[in-house]
C-alpha cells in the first residue's frame, strides 16, 4: 500500500491555511497557555459560566474564514453521497470518541503531538487506526461508503 498526494488538489492556499493553523496554535499556547482543541473550545461555549472572548473568536474564525475565502475564490463543491442516518451515526461516534479520548483530532493530533504528549500520541494512533478500520469495513465489507 502506498500513500499518494493529489498534487492537482494541493494549492498554495492549502499551505497558507496550514501555516495559519500552526501560527494560531502557537500563539494560543504561548500567549495564554491554552490548547487549540476544537472540541474543548466548542464544549466550553456550551457552559456559559466559562466562556472567554478568545473562545468565541476562535470558533467565529472557523466559521468566517471560508466565507471570506469564498469572496476571493470559488469554494470547492461538496458532494455528500451517503445516507443521513449513516452521517448522524458517524457524528455521534466521533463525539463519543472525542469525549472518551479527552480531546479531538486537532487537540491531540496537532497540539498534543507537537508537545510530544504521550497521551496525544496514543490518542492519534488510536483514532487513525479506527478511522482506517472504519473506512475498510464501510467500503469493502459492508459497502456503505
Amino acid at each position: 500500500m502506498s500513500v499518494q498526494i493529489d498534487w492537482q488538489a494541493f494549492t498554495p492556499i492549502s499551505l497558507v491555511g496550514g501555516l495559519l493553523l500552526g501560527v494560531a496554535t502557537v500563539i494560543l499556547l504561548l500567549g495564554i497557555g491554552r490548547i487549540a482543541g476544537i472540541s474543548g473550545i466548542f464544549s466550553s461555549l456550551l457552559k456559559p459560566k466559562r466562556v472567554e472572548a478568545w473562545q468565541i473568536l476562535f470558533i467565529l474564525g472557523l466559521v468566517v474564514s471560508p466565507l471570506l475565502y469564498g469572496l476571493i475564490s470559488p469554494l470547492p463543491a461538496i458532494e455528500v453521497t451517503t445516507s443521513l442516518p449513516l452521517l448522524i451515526g458517524a457524528g455521534l461516534l466521533v463525539g463519543f470518541g472525542t469525549r472518551l479520548g479527552s480531546g479531538c483530532t486537532s487537540g491531540h493530533g496537532i497540539c498534543g503531538n507537537a508537545r510530544l504528549s504521550p497521551r496525544s500520541m496514543a490518542a492519534t494512533v488510536t483514532f487513525m487506526f479506527f478511522g482506517i478500520v472504519t473506512v475498510y469495513l464501510g467500503r469493502h465489507v459492508l459497502s456503505l461508503i
